[in-house]
């Protein structure tokens, strides 16, 4: 298991919407916005951890750059994470 470069707790719903394939919204840092179905996690082989999203190509976006994430999937188990 890998150390959590956010709380753990935030990282889980990270995990929980790439297990459902939710359709997500997410907000970067720089305000940026980047709307796809969450696929999965990784880490690189430097340690940083990234969100691999489909956009209809797939994205890593590294989640040090998330600023929220807004689940667009109906009857969600979430809503909406800030992070």
């Amino acid at each position: 298991m890998t150390p959590c470069s956010m709380s753990c707790d935030l990282h889980d719903y990270l995990e929980i919407a790439c297990m459902y394939g939710y359709s997500v919204k997410l907000t970067l840092r720089d305000n940026q916005t980047l709307e796809g179905k969450a696929l999965d996690t990784m880490t690189s082989a430097d340690k940083r951890e990234y969100l691999v999203i489909d956009t209809g190509q797939k994205q890593q976006i590294e989640l040090g750059q998330l600023k929220k994430l807004q689940v667009l999937t109906p009857n969600p188990k979430f809503t909406e994470v800030v992070f």
